[in-house]
């Protein structure tokens, strides 16, 4: 195992910084990125520094908020002149939200699909550039087993979000293989303990149309729901299962990592539809002559043009 240069985006809390410790203790440099390291996450910041010191790892943080083009330009551009280089992005920024989709307004929506969507179009923008030139990278996105498994009601805008990041890690795949750049999409299930998803979700707005639901023939649906989902979660689901698998897929060979890699203690499903469309993406590939684009090329340069 080579030791590699990660970034983590969203890295204050939940998976994220439970990826990003597991990924120092694995050996490697790792940047646990956030917003506000000087300001609301400045105390976060310390205690990710004082960890990595106690554990003797190689852990640190950088200031990136994928919602900028700028902080995301900046943050691996200072990933890039104090490590030298970048290997691995793990896309993991993200933010929940509960309630009917009606009552969340147009520019919640935007909110949604600006952090889960827009946020890694942004990094692989800044990073892209850097890792096609070197001919050999990994790109993780950390996405739901919501885009193809169960899908309880009132949770749209993180949903169709989720979705939308799913379709755009696939059709990136393909569209940095020949690079040397591989594609890894991890897929939790509804983890409703351990992380912080539920309980910092985000809320309609329109707060009168939510009260119209829940004061209607939809009195209780959510609260079933919410309900529900965690009494299909296994006492012992455990969501640093998450962090593990990703150090599986970062410390396996190149060449050799999954391309789905599904932690999902309640099987919701995802796995089995996933299996079905992505066997089919494969035909489609095959049958129009790129068969190719499915697999990453070795140490592409961009002197292999010349």
């Amino acid at each position: 195992m080579s030791k590699q240069v990660i970034l983590v985006t969203g890295a204050s809390s939940g998976f994220g910084l439970m990826t990003a410790k597991a990924l120092a203790q694995a050996g490697h440099t790792v940047y646990a990125t956030m917003r506000e390291t000087k300001g609301k996450n400045a105390a976060r910041a310390v205690e990710v520094a004082e960890w990595s010191r106690a554990e003797g790892v190689d852990l640190r943080t950088a200031e990136l908020d994928v919602q900028s083009d700028a902080s995301a330009e900046a943050g691996v551009a200072y990933i890039l002149k104090h490590a030298g280089r970048l290997d691995v992005i793990v896309h993991n920024a993200g933010h929940m939200t509960v309630g009917p989709a009606e009552a969340f307004t147009p520019e919640q929506f935007i909110q949604q699909y600006d952090v889960n969507v827009l946020g890694a179009q942004r990094v692989n923008r800044a990073a892209l550039p850097h890792l096609r030139g070197q001919g050999k990278a990994l790109m993780i996105w950390v996405g739901s087993s919501s885009t193809r498994g169960g899908t309880p009601p009132f949770l749209a805008p993180y949903f169709a979000a989720k979705a939308a990041m799913d379709a755009l890690a696939v059709s990136y795949s393909t569209e940095l293989a020949l690079w040397g750049i591989e594609t890894t999409i991890m897929v939790p299930g509804a983890f409703t303990k351990g992380t912080n998803h539920f309980a910092n979700s985000g809320s309609p707005a329109d707060t009168e149309r939510a009260a119209e639901y829940e004061a209607g023939p939809y009195a209780g649906i959510l609260d079933k729901a919410l309900r529900g989902l965690a009494s299909l979660e296994p006492t012992d689901a455990d969501p640093a299962e998450v962090a593990r698998e990703i150090v599986r897929v970062v410390d396996a060979p190149f060449g050799t990592r999954p391309f789905r890699v599904h932690v999902d203690p309640s099987q919701d499903g995802a796995e089995i539809v996933n299996g079905v469309a992505d066997r089919m993406r494969r035909e489609i590939y095959r049958n129009i002559g790129l068969e190719n684009l499915l697999s990453p090329a070795e140490a592409w340069t961009l002197a292999s043009d010349v």
